[in-house]
């Protein structure tokens, strides 16, 4: 049997050879970008990543980002390492609460191999429309400019221990982008050998970047140097590993805010929320009692409701692993959200936001016909999803803050 290479290695990575400038040259992941959100980004340096990244233009605009990405490396805009290393990350954020976190993890090149290989794993599902964008960006550039998010077991604290080490010297460099501050470090010889191994010792799970991991799966059908993607990983016990809830709104024709508690009384227990209730503390405080979550309806009403003990439901986990029907997301979208859209009319469209505050002003504001604020999924069980092979519902995690594009590149040229 052919032994399989390490699965987390050592690159050369291209980075910006003025690294105090890269506050003003880096982006969020290309798919979280707006048109407004380009602009802005692209009128903040001629050599911000979000130019390469996100191509504009008709035809041709694939051809134009590899004629970019040449004349940044000739102008020495992008440097390559000669040597192998990795680089060490630490994000310090505040989530919506105000709680200050600092994640830490390594980027480092990972393996592009069939999930059957059962190294890498997933937890949802990807669609071939963006799949096939990044795809003829990589054809056409052979480059990435993005890098994953994975979570890495870490049993024995090793990775987690020597990053924490790296995280007590002074950073090569550091950086902010959309009030995350990020340090960086650079790490080469044996010390990023070691790194690496502890990274890939247990396999990894995608976080974040299934769409560009499958791609990257793909391309290298095509080119064999593109056998690795880089990837940021991140030790399960890190303390800074932060996952959001992802809210819902309903968008449709207005609901009859007395039909709340009759259509879901069967299943939840319910109760009205007086104005001015902070739903993140309910939700937080319902949780410890089981499934629950808050829906909010124009133009001021908002009920919680917590699943009842004993509820049956056969109805909807019929076929479905034990995993996934036991994920209180799952419930919420099946229980509540499908028979929301159900209600509001066959037009019916679900919209996704991380910010609570963003959707209850939609919804008061009448451009939404409800909203359902959530509680967050706890890693555990995404990893629990994708060891028994199964994918979680649209949106069931929104790890945060994402990774900057633009830190560390991967070249698949001769």
């Amino acid at each position: 049997m052919t032994e399989m290479p390490p699965l987390v290695s050592t690159f050369h990575p291209v980075r910006y050879g003025d690294m105090g400038a890269l506050s003003a040259r880096i982006a969020p992941p290309y798919d979280v970008i707006s048109p407004a959100h380009w602009e802005r980004l692209a009128a903040s340096d001629p050599c911000n990543v979000v130019r390469y990244i996100l191509p504009q233009g008709m035809g041709e605009r694939y051809a134009q980002a590899r004629v970019l990405l040449d004349t940044w490396c000739e102008q020495k805009v992008l440097v390559r390492e000669e040597d192998p290393a990795v680089l060490v990350m630490q994000q310090e954020f505040s989530t919506p609460e105000g709680d200050t976190h600092v994640r830490t993890g390594v980027i480092a090149a990972v393996a592009a191999e069939p999930f059957g290989d059962e190294r890498v794993r997933p937890h949802e599902r990807t669609h071939a429309g963006p799949k096939k964008d990044r795809l003829a960006l990589l054809r056409e550039t052979r480059f990435i400019f993005e890098s994953l998010l994975m979570v890495v077991p870490d049993a024995d604290a090793v990775l987690y221990k020597a990053l924490r080490q790296v995280a007590d010297t002074a950073p090569l460099a550091t950086a902010e982008l959309g009030g995350v501050r990020i340090r960086l470090w650079l790490i080469g010889g044996t010390v990023a050998e070691d790194i690496a191994h502890a990274a890939g010792a247990s396999g990894a799970y995608i976080a974040d970047g299934h769409h560009r991991y499958e791609t990257a799966v793909t391309y290298r059908e095509e080119n064999t140097l593109a056998d690795r993607i880089p990837a940021l990983l991140i030790p399960l016990r890190d303390p800074g590993l932060v996952v959001l809830p992802t809210h819902r709104l309903i968008i449709g024709d207005p609901l009859d805010q007395l039909s709340i508690e009759a259509r879901f009384r069967e299943w939840f227990q319910i109760k009205e929320l007086p104005p001015g209730t902070d739903y993140t503390e309910e939700l937080a405080a319902l949780r410890r009692r089981g499934t629950a979550c808050v829906v909010v309806v124009p133009p001021d009403a908002a009920f919680a409701m917590l699943l009842k003990g004993g509820a049956k439901l056969d109805e909807f986990v019929t076929g479905l692993h034990p995993t996934v029907a036991s994920l209180d997301i799952m419930r919420v979208d099946e229980l509540v959200v499908k028979r929301l859209c159900a209600a509001v009319g066959t037009g019916a469209l679900v919209e996704y936001s991380a910010d609570v505050d963003e959707v209850v002003e939609v919804v008061r504001g009448g451009t939404a016909a409800a909203g359902v604020l959530v509680n967050p999924t706890p890693v555990e069980d995404m990893l629990a999803v994708a060891d028994a092979g199964e994918v979680m519902p649209p949106k069931s995690t929104y790890f945060y803050p994402k990774v900057p594009s633009g830190i560390a590149g991967m070249s698949y040229a001769d």
